[in-house]
Protein backbone atom coordinates (compact mmCIF):
# COMPACT_ATOMS: atom_id res chain seq x y z
CA UNK A 1 0.00 0.00 0.00
CA UNK A 2 1.50 3.31 -1.03
CA UNK A 3 0.98 6.43 0.99
CA UNK A 4 0.79 9.95 -0.30
CA UNK A 5 4.21 11.53 0.00
CA UNK A 6 4.14 14.72 2.04
CA UNK A 7 6.01 17.70 0.70
CA UNK A 8 8.76 19.36 2.69
CA UNK A 9 6.59 22.47 2.92
CA UNK A 10 3.73 20.46 4.40
CA UNK A 11 5.99 18.77 6.95
CA UNK A 12 7.69 21.97 8.07
CA UNK A 13 4.44 23.91 8.36
CA UNK A 14 2.90 21.08 10.39
CA UNK A 15 5.78 21.23 12.84
CA UNK A 16 5.45 25.01 13.16
CA UNK A 17 1.70 24.83 13.78
CA UNK A 18 1.99 22.08 16.40
CA UNK A 19 4.67 24.06 18.24
CA UNK A 20 2.42 27.10 18.12
CA UNK A 21 -0.47 25.06 19.55
CA UNK A 22 1.75 24.12 22.51
CA UNK A 23 2.77 27.77 22.87
CA UNK A 24 -0.86 28.91 22.89
CA UNK A 25 -1.62 26.40 25.65
CA UNK A 26 1.02 28.08 27.83
CA UNK A 27 -0.14 31.56 26.78
CA UNK A 28 -3.65 30.59 27.87
CA UNK A 29 -2.42 29.56 31.30
CA UNK A 30 -0.39 32.77 31.60
CA UNK A 31 -3.30 35.01 30.59
CA UNK A 32 -5.52 33.19 33.10
CA UNK A 33 -2.91 33.34 35.86
CA UNK A 34 -2.34 37.06 35.40
CA UNK A 35 -6.11 37.62 35.32
CA UNK A 36 -5.85 39.69 32.16
CA UNK A 37 -9.31 38.59 30.99
CA UNK A 38 -12.25 36.63 32.36
CA UNK A 39 -11.32 32.94 32.85
CA UNK A 40 -14.03 31.78 30.42
CA UNK A 41 -12.62 34.05 27.73
CA UNK A 42 -9.04 32.99 28.44
CA UNK A 43 -9.76 29.27 28.33
CA UNK A 44 -12.39 29.48 25.58
CA UNK A 45 -10.25 31.61 23.31
CA UNK A 46 -7.11 29.63 24.08
CA UNK A 47 -8.82 26.30 23.47
CA UNK A 48 -10.34 27.54 20.21
CA UNK A 49 -6.95 28.74 18.98
CA UNK A 50 -5.23 25.48 20.00
CA UNK A 51 -7.88 23.46 18.14
CA UNK A 52 -7.62 25.69 15.05
CA UNK A 53 -3.83 25.37 15.02
CA UNK A 54 -3.99 21.59 15.43
CA UNK A 55 -6.67 21.15 12.75
CA UNK A 56 -4.80 23.40 10.36
CA UNK A 57 -1.64 21.35 10.94
CA UNK A 58 -3.52 18.26 9.82
CA UNK A 59 -4.97 19.96 6.74
CA UNK A 60 -1.99 22.01 5.60
CA UNK A 61 -1.70 19.91 2.41
CA UNK A 62 -4.58 22.03 1.07
CA UNK A 63 -3.79 25.54 -0.22
CA UNK A 64 -6.67 27.08 1.76
CA UNK A 65 -5.20 25.64 4.98
CA UNK A 66 -1.87 27.33 4.26
CA UNK A 67 -3.77 30.63 3.94
CA UNK A 68 -5.54 29.85 7.20
CA UNK A 69 -2.09 29.29 8.72
CA UNK A 70 -1.10 32.81 7.68
CA UNK A 71 -4.26 34.19 9.31
CA UNK A 72 -3.46 32.25 12.49
CA UNK A 73 -0.01 33.86 12.51
CA UNK A 74 -1.69 37.27 12.59
CA UNK A 75 -3.96 36.09 15.42
CA UNK A 76 -0.92 34.88 17.35
CA UNK A 77 0.78 38.26 16.93
CA UNK A 78 -2.46 39.95 18.02
CA UNK A 79 -2.24 38.18 21.39
CA UNK A 80 0.17 41.00 22.17
CA UNK A 81 -2.94 43.10 22.84
CA UNK A 82 -3.38 41.06 26.03
CA UNK A 83 0.24 41.09 27.13
CA UNK A 84 2.77 43.21 25.19
CA UNK A 85 5.60 40.65 25.37
CA UNK A 86 3.39 38.35 23.29
CA UNK A 87 3.95 40.65 20.31
CA UNK A 88 7.57 39.51 20.30
CA UNK A 89 6.60 35.88 20.83
CA UNK A 90 3.99 36.05 18.07
CA UNK A 91 6.41 37.75 15.68
CA UNK A 92 9.04 35.12 16.48
CA UNK A 93 6.68 32.29 15.63
CA UNK A 94 5.41 34.12 12.56
CA UNK A 95 9.07 34.28 11.51
CA UNK A 96 9.41 30.54 12.05
CA UNK A 97 6.25 29.96 9.97
CA UNK A 98 7.60 32.20 7.19
CA UNK A 99 10.97 30.44 7.22
CA UNK A 100 9.30 27.01 7.09
CA UNK A 101 7.11 28.15 4.20
CA UNK A 102 9.97 29.62 2.15
CA UNK A 103 12.49 26.86 2.90
CA UNK A 104 9.94 24.11 2.35
CA UNK A 105 9.08 25.45 -1.10
CA UNK A 106 12.79 25.63 -1.95
CA UNK A 107 13.26 22.01 -0.89
CA UNK A 108 10.21 20.90 -2.85
CA UNK A 109 11.45 22.67 -5.99
CA UNK A 110 14.91 21.12 -5.60
CA UNK A 111 13.33 17.67 -5.22
CA UNK A 112 11.20 18.18 -8.34
CA UNK A 113 14.24 19.30 -10.32
CA UNK A 114 16.23 16.30 -9.12
CA UNK A 115 13.46 13.87 -10.06
CA UNK A 116 13.11 15.57 -13.46
CA UNK A 117 16.81 14.90 -14.09
CA UNK A 118 16.54 11.34 -12.72
CA UNK A 119 13.11 10.03 -13.74
CA UNK A 120 14.17 6.45 -13.00
CA UNK A 121 14.10 7.36 -9.30
CA UNK A 122 10.66 8.98 -9.38
CA UNK A 123 8.70 5.77 -8.73
CA UNK A 124 10.95 4.79 -5.82
CA UNK A 125 10.64 8.25 -4.32
CA UNK A 126 6.85 7.95 -4.10
CA UNK A 127 6.68 4.61 -2.32
CA UNK A 128 7.90 3.28 0.99
CA UNK A 129 11.12 1.25 1.09
CA UNK A 130 10.54 -2.54 0.94
CA UNK A 131 10.83 -3.13 4.71
CA UNK A 132 9.24 0.11 5.89
CA UNK A 133 6.56 -0.15 8.56
CA UNK A 134 3.05 0.33 7.23
CA UNK A 135 -0.09 1.57 8.86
Amino acid sequence: MTRRRRTATESLLQVALVLEAVLVFFITITVFGLRLVDPAIAFGGGAALVVLLALTAGLVRHPWAVWLGWVLQAVLVATGLLLPILYAVGLGFAGIWTYCFVRGRQLDRAREEFLARHPELADDALTDPPNAPTE
